[in-house]
């Protein structure tokens, strides 16, 4: 009989969570500790990541803490190296790191889309990729696992100024499907799925109303606010809305979930 009571706990695994200084990376970290992982938190920003770390210890979680630039290949290599080594293995992943940038397409810099795709896309092929050498049979952990790409709902459909934001969201939601066809053909033990959340109560989802202002195309804040929360249902979503997704395609009883796109949007998409 299934163990549905115990089905979210991660007891005995390894997770590393990209991007995790603040935010929705912070809140995943911590989600995936409480429910028992040892986790691996890495940013660019090293005080941040070390806060979120030590807030795990300090919950009696298991936790560390790395400088990572998602966008390095050489990086990947040493913080899945940590992992192994610190932890005894790596069974999540979780590619959350990346950047919002904001400009009319006509406006667009060809130096902000290539930025915007490095961090995006090739931050997210590279963890994927190593993840993969990591978690399969023969590999450094080699017992399969759950790789999460963090797209978003601008990876689904259009949305005003932001157009490499959108591409590189777009990308991600394909490279996800990609590689879960691949690993499960290969049948490496690995899944690898991706989230799509909407507008959530986060400096980037602030930094994302703030743009509409900042670009001239609304008069003020309020004005930007009410337009952009009109078109979410239920309202912005929380930090912990998305980590609950997370934790559900980490845990067990997601092994048959593959290649999905989940909307975490309070019905965005849907209205």
């Amino acid at each position: 009989m299934t163990d549905y009571a115990n089905g979210f706990r991660l007891d005995g695994k390894v997770a590393l969570v990209t991007g995790a200084a603040r935010g929705i990376g912070a809140e995943i970290a911590i989600a995936l500790a409480a429910m028992g992982a040892k986790v691996l938190v890495t940013d660019v920003a090293e005080e941040g990541g070390r806060g979120t770390a030590e807030t795990i210890v300090a919950n009696g979680g298991m936790a560390s803490a790395m400088r990572h630039d998602v966008t390095v290949e050489g990086e990947w290599e040493l913080v899945i190296a940590e992992a192994v080594k610190r932890f005894g293995g790596l069974d999540v992943l979780v590619n959350n790191a990346g950047i919002e940038t904001a400009a009319l397409v006509s406006q667009c810099t060809v130096e902000a889309f290539r930025r915007t795709m490095d961090v995006n896309v090739t931050g997210v092929f590279l963890g994927v990729k190593h993840a993969v050498l990591a978690m399969s049979p023969g590999g450094a952990a080699g017992r399969g696992g759950s790789i999460i790409n963090m797209s978003s709902v601008a990876g689904i459909i259009g949305t005003l100024a932001h157009t490499a934001y959108n591409t590189s969201k777009g990308a991600v939601r394909l490279l996800t499907k990609a590689t879960a066809v691949e690993c499960a053909q290969l049948g490496n033990g690995i899944r690898v799925n991706s989230i799509h959340p909407a507008i959530i109560a986060t400096k980037m989802g602030r930094d994302f109303v703030q743009d509409y202002v900042d670009l001239g195309l609304v008069p003020d804040l309020a004005t930007a606010d009410e337009k952009i929360l009109a078109l979410h249902p239920m309202g912005y979503g929380e930090p912990r809305d998305v980590a609950g997704a997370a934790l559900y395609l980490a845990s067990d009883l997601a092994r048959w979930i593959n290649g999905t796109e989940l909307v975490v949007d309070g019905g965005l998409v849907a209205a």
